[in-house]
């Protein structure tokens, strides 16, 4: 056995099934193990090296960063934190934003203003503290995450788990409805993905959201959109929820929003800002002045001119060569969050046989899934698929 896999099996937790693969370095769309094999990477760290290995740009801002100061208490200000907030406040058009380390994190943060939303305007007697979220969601591993999640995979072990968590499904007006009626005047909040990531790359359908977003606004019911996997352009719009003409009142943000390094950010509008008063909630390495310089760099690069009609472009070509492979039977999802549907084989044992022939993809349910890094080229798309054909041909 490889000695670094061994020596971390015999002192790490075993929470993970883990490839036999040991990563060394990695560059642009490539990866490269400790024995020199290099790999196509169509996962990205699960959505999170939204520019790839190693950018330059970003490698100069995060080393810059780590020179001049690399942590700070929030008791202080930190002009890297300011700069990244304003900026990502101006791209979005929220009011202000709460710093974490994961999406986890920043879907806690979103569960906690819902909730003191309500608390503050209605009192506690109201019991106004219910969240609906929707069948298949996924909203992170905390134990109020996993409560809000809605796949019973999730709901085992850890008992008893958070109440005030109710699942409505997903693309049903109906049912949202007779939930929200069932729980009437007890409702704080809907919370919902606009693509359902590990859930199986299942994207909503706009007459749900834009219903769901109406029933919000006439019972002053907080909007909550999780954008941890399909935010910071992945759907080809920097939020997912633009494809859905909605505002929500309350959007997390994780994943590929640093580049590589831990953040997580909860965005508030104008009637959800100033819910979070001092000692309500609070974190130690939330606004990181590396994770934010790594951040700035992310922005920077993503609101750059063509860069996010360049996603479009990118995703329909990838789309295009993935309906021409015989074993394919549709392909989901929006922009480069794509889920793929196989006629026989089995996504897991089809991403072991790419990883073995050099390419790194991921699995969603019974669907392949693929979060490329947002600056793969057309050539990469080209040697990535022919390495899927040729493991699906076998």
């Amino acid at each position: 056995m490889n000695g670094t896999i061994e020596k971390f099996n015999r002192h790490v937790v075993h929470s993970y099934g883990r490839y036999d693969l040991v990563l060394d370095s990695g560059k642009s769309r490539t990866a490269v193990d400790d024995g020199g094999k290099e790999y196509i990477d169509f996962g990205s760290g699960i959505g999170t090296n939204s520019l790839g290995y190693c950018d330059e740009k970003w490698v100069e801002a995060v080393c810059a960063q780590a020179h001049a100061i690399q942590h700070t208490s929030n008791y202080y200000y930190t002009k890297v934190q300011a700069d990244f907030a304003a900026k990502l406040c101006e791209l979005t058009g929220y009011s202000k934003m709460f710093f974490g380390n994961s999406g986890a994190e920043a879907n806690e943060c979103a569960i906690k203003i819902a909730r003191k939303y309500s608390f503050d305007k209605y009192g506690k007697d109201a019991q106004r503290w219910v969240i609906i979220t929707l069948v298949n969601s996924f909203h992170g591993r905390t134990i109020a995450t996993l409560s809000a999640t809605g796949q019973d995979v999730f709901h085992n072990y850890f008992f008893p788990f958070v109440e005030g968590f109710v699942n409505a499904e997903a693309n049903n007006i109906d049912d949202l409805k007779a939930k929200l009626k069932e729980n009437e005047g007890r409702v704080c909040a809907v919370m919902f993905e606009c693509i359902q990531g590990e859930g199986g790359v299942i994207a909503l359908d706009k007459e749900f959201v834009k219903a769901a977003a109406e029933e919000c606004e006439k019972n002053d019911i907080l909007l909550i959109c999780d954008e941890v996997q399909t935010g910071v352009g992945r759907t080809g719009k920097f939020l997912a929820c633009e494809h859905y003409g909605v505002k929500p009142n309350i959007v997390t943000l994780a994943k590929g929003l640093a580049g590589g390094i831990p953040i997580g950010v909860c965005l508030t509008d104008e009637k959800t800002c100033e819910v979070l008063t001092p000692g309500t909630h609070g974190s130690t390495f939330g606004g990181n002045p590396i994770a934010c310089a790594g951040g700035l760099a992310v922005l920077d690069r993503v609101s750059s001119e063509g860069f996010l009609e360049g996603i479009d472009a990118k995703a329909a070509y990838f789309r295009e060569k993935l309906s021409e492979i015989g074993e394919v039977e549709g392909v989901d999802g929006i922009g480069l969050m794509i889920g793929v549907r196989l006629k026989t084989k089995d996504a897991h044992d089809v991403a072991k046989a790419c990883l073995d022939s050099g390419l790194l993809i991921l699995t969603a349910k019974e669907k392949l899934r693929f979060l490329p890094p947002l600056t793969i080229t057309k050539e990469e798309i080209d040697k990535g698929i022919a390495i899927l054909r040729s493991v699906l041909e076998q």
